[in-house]
């Protein structure tokens, strides 16, 4: 069984930063994936930012080049460096993961089976 627990987010101005952990425990597979999904009211879960079968990193076009993903392994910790961050960012975020390899559907939420609490993220202009 692998459970998540987020911690970070709050509120930040435009242009600010904030990093999310994403902190696991259990047991992973040989090939996993833990990747980050944000949800607006009103909107669907989107996928933004994504570590899969070990360390391939992808990113969605809305935040390439601003959120970057980073580990810490000795903490069991993956990161979500959000930087330069607009009010279209304002969302609660969710780390996920699942475990085994993952195929082109790693951008898909229903992918993954284990989910964190979700953190809140607010930008105000």
């Amino acid at each position: 069984q692998v459970q998540l627990v987020q911690s970070g987010g709050g509120s930040v101005q435009v242009g600010g930063s904030l990093r999310l952990s994403c902190t696991t425990s259990g047991a992973f597979t040989d090939y996993f994936c833990i990747s980050w999904f944000r949800q607006a009211p009103g909107k669907e879960r989107e996928g933004v930012a994504y570590s899969i079968n070990n360390g391939w990193k992808r990113y969605a076009e809305s935040v390439k080049g601003r959120f970057t993903i980073s580990e810490d392994n000795d903490k069991n910790t993956q990161y979500l460096q959000m930087n330069s961050l607009k009010p279209e960012d304002t969302a609660m975020y969710y780390c996920a993961a699942k475990n085994g390899y993952c195929g082109v559907n790693y951008t898909v939420a229903s992918e993954y089976t284990y989910w964190g609490q979700g953190t809140q993220v607010t930008v105000s202009s």
